[in-house]
């Protein structure tokens, strides 16, 4: 199973948000047992997709020399199922700081719906022990789509 969720980040202000997409498509492992006649995107996988979009704005906004993992996530809504063949826009933004923790607010749109929202609070630590600052900054280029630049 492939890890990274998000398919493209389609804009990001250095400190402040970033919005971002996933396809979702039918070849997805999780929807081999995620009710194979009725095929929905986990809730679980939804908000994984704030908190990777989350990271990436963390990363970029330190020059890719920390890594952001959840420290706390709290008033996860869902409000709209998420099927194969769906697109989720993503958006996350940051409402606050204190020291090495981000307070972050995400939401997943479907068509018109929101699919699900959250508040994140996100803890960064250096990235060295994790990945190097380059291969960060080149899988960040291939998901906004800059690798050829």
């Amino acid at each position: 199973m492939r890890f990274l969720l998000i398919d493209r980040i389609t804009d990001l202000e250095s400190g402040s948000r970033a919005t971002g997409l996933k396809n979702v498509t039918l070849s997805e492992d999780f929807f081999t047992h995620h009710f194979p006649t009725q095929p929905i995107m986990p809730g679980a996988l939804i908000t994984e997709c704030l908190v990777q979009l989350s990271d990436w704005l963390l990363r970029e906004n330190s020059d890719f020399n920390c890594i952001a993992f959840p420290s706390r996530i709290e008033m996860v809504k869902f409000h709209h199922l998420v099927r194969p063949g769906d697109q989720l826009l993503l958006d996350v933004r940051i409402t606050g700081r204190e020291n090495d923790l981000f307070q972050i607010r995400g939401e997943a749109r479907c068509q018109d719906h929101v699919a699900a929202s959250a508040r994140l609070e996100m803890r960064t630590e250096p990235a060295a022990a994790f990945q190097s600052p380059e291969d960060a900054r080149a899988l960040y280029r291939m998901i906004r789509g800059t690798s050829g630049l």
